[in-house]
This record gives C-alpha cells, structure tokens and sequence, in this order.
C-alpha cells in the first residue's frame, strides 16, 4: 500500500473517531468561550484587537473542528452555535458585562469564516489524500 492509498484509507476508516474529536473539541471551545464570556468583568485592558475581532475569533474556532472533520454535523452545529451566541449575550448583562447586538453579529460572522476555513481545509485534505 502507497503512502496516498494508506492516507486515504486512514481518512475514510476512521470517520468514527473524526466525528468524536470534532464534538468533543467543539464542546471544549463552547466551555471556554462561556468561561471567557460569562465570567465576571476583569478591569478593561486594551488590546491590539477589538472586541469584536475577538468574538469573531472565538466562534470561528468554534465553527472550524466540525467543518473539518466532519462536515455533515454543521447542518445542526451551527445553529446551536447561533443560538449559543445570543444566549450569551442575554446572560452577560446578570454577570456585570453589557450585551451587544454587535458582538453577536460578530459571532455570526466567526462562524461563517470558521466554517469556510474549516471546508477548504477539509477539501484540500480530502483532494491531497484521494490522489
């Protein structure tokens, strides 16, 4: 077996394990972006990014593992990362930070680069490894 042909079949035969890495790794950025998000406010630090870069950010890691590995679980994860967005913003203002329309668009925006990232790069491992 050639290395193309062993890759390939690495790809194809481990879809299994691609689908849990890609929840559990999903999972894990949702519980650090809530920890980030929902904890109480730290005394404003400037950074070399705006806040809404940040939001941006953190959902489109959010959207990339699934995107990746496996693609078909956007149809339900994206939507939940929506929703998990806005809720965000709905709780912040109980934990002494203030809700943005703004930095919920933001997120929007995370995770529509994050899923275009994430699909370019599975479409380029998918191209490299059928070769």
């Amino acid at each position: 077996m050639t290395n193309p042909e062993r890759m390939r079949a690495m790809w194809q035969d481990n879809a299994a394990l691609r689908h849990s890495v890609a929840l559990l790794a999903t999972g894990l950025l949702a519980a650090i972006i809530a920890w980030l998000t929902l904890s109480p406010p730290k005394q404003h630090v400037d950074g070399i990014l705006s806040d809404k870069a940040y939001h941006a950010i953190a959902f489109a890691a959010l959207a990339l593992p699934c995107a990746v590995l496996y693609a078909r679980a956007l149809t339900w994860t994206m939507p939940i990362a929506a929703l998990f967005g806005a809720a965000i913003e709905l709780i912040q203002p109980i934990v002494g930070r203030s809700a943005e329309t703004a930095d919920f668009v933001a997120d929007l925006v995370g995770l529509a680069i994050g899923v275009a990232l994430g699909l370019f790069l599975r479409a380029k491992i998918q191209s490299f490894v059928s070769r």
